[in-house]
């Protein structure tokens, strides 16, 4: 079955005419959904043949989920690379589907809200999150740091959920990944 995702934030008409046009078309072995998202593991294939983007300009964990869907094969309308040239997670992505080692990496969702959004731009997302598969594929110790940037600004090592917990309820509207930690 080839899947078509639709991910959106705010707006009510569209999205759900496309859903329900596609899927009235009937066509064989295709079928269309609105995107769900939680932890996203780097370099791994999703579930979509095509994914519409109508939200990543304002949210950039979907932004970084798309280019990653891209990297794994998905077609992506509209460009999730016409916005931002590169992100640290889109980078160990590309580096692990190269033959780079690059330890287990998951991007997560904002623990707050971006600027000018609310629950009706994050509708995509699943909540909660599975913690238990995220620390499970990743494992401790971990780095948890923004998806984009450097200079070690809001980078922490973190040895248990805990202290995850600590430090990600302190991210406010980053972007955020989880790294296993190599020492």
């Amino acid at each position: 079955m080839k899947k078509i995702g639709i991910i959106f934030g705010m707006e009510n008409t569209f999205p759900p005419a496309l859903v329900e046009k596609i899927n009235g078309l009937k066509v064989e072995n295709v079928t269309a959904e609105f995107v769900k998202l939680g932890g996203v593991k780097m370099a791994e294939a999703g579930a979509y043949r095509v994914i519409i983007d109508r939200i990543s300009q304002d949210i950039p964990f979907y932004r970084a989920f798309l280019k990653n869907a891209a990297l794994t094969g998905s077609i992506v309308i509209n460009n999730p690379f016409w916005w931002t040239a590169d992100d640290k997670f889109f980078n160990y992505a590309l580096a692990s589907k190269l033959g780079v080692a690059i330890p287990p990496t998951v991007l997560l969702p904002h623990n707050q809200h971006p600027p000018d959004t609310t629950d009706r731009s994050m509708r995509n997302l699943i909540y909660p999150l599975n913690w238990e598969d995220i620390f499970s594929y990743v494992g401790f110790p971990a780095f948890l740091k923004p998806y984009s940037g450097g200079g070690w600004k809001h980078v922490y090592k973190v040895d248990s959920p805990e202290e995850f917990f600590h430090y990600y309820n302190q991210t406010g509207d980053l972007c955020m990944t989880l790294q296993h930690g190599v020492e």
